[in-house]
């Protein structure tokens, strides 16, 4: 089933909450610890750039296969086995000296992140009642951002006193906080839990459902894959832009960079109530579109700055509009698919996600060897726009005929769209 018929289950809740958090702390004190590590060996925006992709493709390639294992395999089992497979290739992680062998070894790590993001994204919703879904979204979130913001700062800080291998090694204890959910998480998925079609009313199962069937979920995720590919190479450019073009520290790099992830933070928890009021698909997606906006005109507006004190108050209002998109399009998700198939759901929108970010590192790093850092975020800035302008149109043709779908009730397409929804609508008894 969707959701919980009785209370929501907020012990689990607050357990996946923990969980996310400790995670997405270890998993940026790892990234910007290796990503800063790099820089300061002297090396160049492409060996920046693949460290990321390194990081970024198995989240990408491994998607068919791990959101079907996130619907069909006890979640339990997988949170438990891929946290102590992740610990482990963390701790060889920090005593890994080849270059080519950490980008392998960075590269197993996202293989074990491609199935635990789906395998949590999933549970969330299947832990609380429809109208509960929008504050455990954000408390989520909440959880996932705080932990990016202590992240990159910890990096900064252990880094400039001892060197890249503490920040890994405490990464790899991180990972134990899996474990830890996988068994005391009494939500569960997959396995023998897996959800009757006939029970849930949607006609839908893991197996049938498909993404290209939805016209709405298609233009929401291919108008944000696009932004992020617009504006991704920022992720390259923004160590050189602090560090050499403003001239700044590495402990102010992790503290100007968590700037963003404590706007998400916020962003979630205010648009949260937006969402809730939202009970029209369409004017989600809208919404959100918005927002994406206001996340370029950030980043625009930051390649104008002098010092990197002021890039804080900017990139905290950018990270505000980029918290209320995440919120939109989790619960847009958890509107729209059957919860049979909803592992595979996450899997798809994460690969498209992290796809397009790819596709922003190796421009970003592209792009190093042929310009300077601040040109170059005024660049990513201008072509998100540039995108969101452009998928304006075809978003508001999906929210018509989305519109004109939900009121002609004979029309099969409109009854397949609507079929996550009428779950939510009636609870059913899990950067």
């Amino acid at each position: 089933m969707s959701f919980t018929s009785g209370p929501s289950r907020w012990s689990d809740v607050w357990l996946a909450t923990a969980t996310r958090g400790i995670s997405s702390c270890g998993d940026f004190l790892a990234a910007s610890a290796l990503t800063l590590a790099l820089q300061s060996a002297g090396a160049g925006g492409l060996a920046v750039s693949a460290l990321l992709l390194a990081a970024t493709l198995p989240l990408v390639a491994l998607a068919p296969l791990t959101g079907r294992l996130a619907d069909r395999v006890d979640s339990r089992l997988l949170l438990v086995v891929a946290g102590l497979a992740q610990a482990g290739v963390c701790l060889a992680l920090a005593y890994a000296d080849d270059p080519g062998l950490v980008i392998a070894l960075v590269a197993l790590l996202a293989a074990g992140l491609a199935v635990t993001q789906p395998v949590l994204s999933a549970l969330v919703p299947a832990m609380v009642r429809a109208d509960d879904l929008p504050r455990a979204s954000a408390l989520n979130q909440t959880a996932g951002t705080l932990g990016a913001l202590a992240g990159p700062a910890l990096a900064g800080l252990l880094v400039g006193e001892f060197g890249a291998r503490l920040p890994l090694l405490v990464d790899a204890s991180s990972y134990l906080a899996l474990v830890a959910a996988g068994l005391l998480i009494r939500t569960r998925r997959g396995g023998s839990r897996r959800a009757d079609p006939a029970a849930t009313g949607s006609g839908a199962t893991a197996t049938t459902w498909r993404l290209r069937r939805d016209p709405l979920l298609v233009a929401g995720i291919a108008t944000l894959a696009g932004v992020i590919a617009a504006v991704g190479a920022i992720n390259v450019v923004e160590v050189f832009f602090i560090r050499e073009t403003l001239g700044s520290s590495t402990t102010v790099y992790g503290l100007v960079t968590g700037s963003w992830t404590l706007g998400v933070v916020l962003g979630g928890w205010l648009f949260a109530r937006v969402a809730r009021r939202l009970a029209d698909d369409g004017a989600l997606l809208g919404a959100g579109l918005a927002l994406l906006g206001c996340c370029c005109l950030a980043v625009l507006a930051s390649a104008a700055v002098p010092s990197a004190a002021l890039l804080v108050p900017i990139w905290l209002l950018g990270g505000v509009a980029n918290g209320g998109d995440n919120v939109f399009h989790t619960l847009l998700l958890a509107r729209r698919v059957p919860e049979v198939a909803r592992g595979r759901a996450f899997a798809v929108f994460g690969a498209a996600v992290q796809g397009a970010g790819m596709a922003g590192f190796l421009v970003g790093g592209l792009l190093l060897e042929l310009a300077e850092p601040r040109p170059l975020v005024a660049g990513c800035g201008v072509a998100g726009l540039l995108v969101v302008a452009a998928v304006v149109i075809p978003v508001r043709r999906a929210v018509r005929a989305e519109r004109a779908a939900v009121a002609r009730p004979d029309d099969a397409g409109a009854v397949a769209g609507r079929a996550a929804g009428a779950e939510l609508a009636t609870p059913t008894p899990s950067r």
